[in-house]
């Protein structure tokens, strides 16, 4: 009887665990349907807002624009800038409708005159509420990576390369070469998530303008759940105080020389401290111009030592000790080094330094588009994560998509994701999430290289790429 009873039990389980893994399997692919239907319902958001009357309404510059119709209208336009264009103006047009109207033929659809007219009657904020609808959807519909239960958000600035046009160096300044000519420059910021490649506030404008400034428009739309990587340039109370206001939080890198209070800690030995951080006499009129409440802020200090032997000190609002101990931060403050790469794979992959345009909107408006092409891009390969760990599971090493092969099949498919039915998107965004867990690279842990400058690239308006 004992043998009957144990076999059964045997049995038993055998039916509960196959009955568990077949669950499990309706469970994952439920979930693959999921982020499949929201990429598909991601693109349907942005084509109905796109091709939306009140969508048009707002960003244009006359009631008259855009009433007639015409071979080139606002929505066709819009998506025409969107499509990472970074050869001449004609070229890039044959490519695109090439892809809206199959022709083996050379064919000449729309002049590169005709495109320049029409970019003069729209606003480049059509493409701020496009990048602000996007990570709206990202952050509301899709699995979304965080760290210890924080939104993780990176803010850093770079400088851009601009035309030499004479109405573009008097808007956005010059830089004063010592040797050769003097060239037009833009300064860009972004409010990036490291952990999701996601760009969540971007922002290019005059060179005079610092990067304290732009970070501050950025941390407007900060809320609660919010945690901000500062590098060492950025510490400053008032700064401080308006993330705290906001109800984020931050981790800043700061000079071991910049207060006095910070020079104490460092002489002191010790790996961590609490402190009163005082109201500086500098930042009073800003906190004052930006109605932020003046009171000592309590932070924390911590120290870490580097590889090389150098002493690093983080400053940070996140206090609890016990739910965030110091061993923490190392690794934190290394993942804001992400927004350092987008700007390389901007500069680089995306060309946001090949501007297409001769004037201040048109830098704008090519600025703005480029960066809504990354985000879709980056919204859809987040989706793949799960299958590539699947697919690579038995490697030496985590893989991650290939984002330079991202972009260039982006760049192919994106007149078609919005101007095709319904069933054949879903199609398109199928076969680009095979092709993106295909097209991987291993993440090698530990990886270290010298910091290189990139050297700037020249892009002439009269001589652009063909293909």
């Amino acid at each position: 009887m004992l043998y009957n009873y144990n076999v059964f039990n045997m049995l038993l389980y055998i039916c509960w665990r196959k009955k568990c893994q077949k669950n499990l399997k309706k469970l994952e692919f439920l979930a693959r349907t999921l982020l499949f239907q929201n990429c598909a319902n991601v693109i349907d958001v942005i084509k109905k807002l796109i091709f939306s009357q009140d969508f048009l309404h707002r960003h244009r510059k006359s009631e008259k624009d855009f009433t007639r119709k015409r071979k080139l209208p606002f929505p066709t336009l819009i998506i025409f800038l969107i499509d990472l264009a970074t050869g001449s103006y004609q070229n890039e047009l044959n490519r695109f409708f090439r892809i809206l109207i199959p022709s083996d033929l050379p064919m000449k659809f729309i002049s590169k005159v005709a495109l320049a007219k029409a970019r003069l009657k729209f606003s480049y904020n059509a493409f701020i509420e496009l990048n602000e609808q996007i990570a709206e959807f990202f952050y509301k519909k899709m699995p979304v990576n965080q760290w210890n239960g924080y939104n993780l958000l990176a803010v850093d600035g770079t400088l851009l390369h601009l035309p030499k046009i004479q109405s573009i160096l008097e808007y956005f300044g010059v830089w004063h070469n010592t040797k050769g000519d003097n060239r037009p420059m833009a300064r860009v910021s972004q409010m990036f998530d490291p952990l999701n490649r996601v760009s969540i506030d971007s922002i290019i404008s005059p060179k005079s303008v610092g990067e304290r400034e732009l970070a501050a428009r950025h941390f407007f739309k900060l809320t609660v759940g919010d945690l901000i990587l500062l590098d060492r340039g950025y510490p400053a109370y008032w700064l401080f105080n308006l993330i705290m206001s906001m109800g984020a939080d931050f981790c800043a890198r700061i000079s071991a020389t910049k207060w006095k209070i910070i020079r104490k800690f460092v002489n002191s030995g010790k790996q961590e401290a609490i402190i009163s951080l005082p109201v500086f006499t500098s930042s009073i009129k800003k906190c004052k111009e930006l109605g932020l409440e003046i009171s000592s802020l309590k932070l924390r200090l911590i120290r870490v030592e580097l590889d090389t032997g150098e002493t690093e000190v983080l400053i940070t609002s996140l206090i609890d000790k016990k739910a965030l101990p110091c061993e923490l931060f190392r690794e934190l403050y290394h993942l804001r080094w992400p927004v350092e790469e987008d700007y390389k794979k901007m500069k680089s992959w995306i060309e946001i330094e090949n501007f297409s345009g001769k004037s201040v909107e048109s830098v704008h408006q090519d600025f703005h588009a480029k960066v809504f092409a990354k985000n879709l891009t980056a919204v859809i390969a987040s989706t793949t994560s799960e299958d590539i760990d699947v697919a690579y599971k038995t490697r030496k090493y985590l893989y991650q998509v290939n984002y330079a092969q991202a972009y260039s099949e982006m760049k192919r498919i994106i007149p078609a994701l919005f101007f095709r039915s319904k069933d054949l998107v879903s199609e398109i965004i199928a076969a680009l999430r095979e092709f993106l867990v295909q097209t991987v690279e291993p993440i090698r842990p530990g990886r270290k290289f010298q910091r290189k400058k990139m050297p700037p690239r020249n892009y002439y308006q009269n001589y652009k790429a063909i293909c």
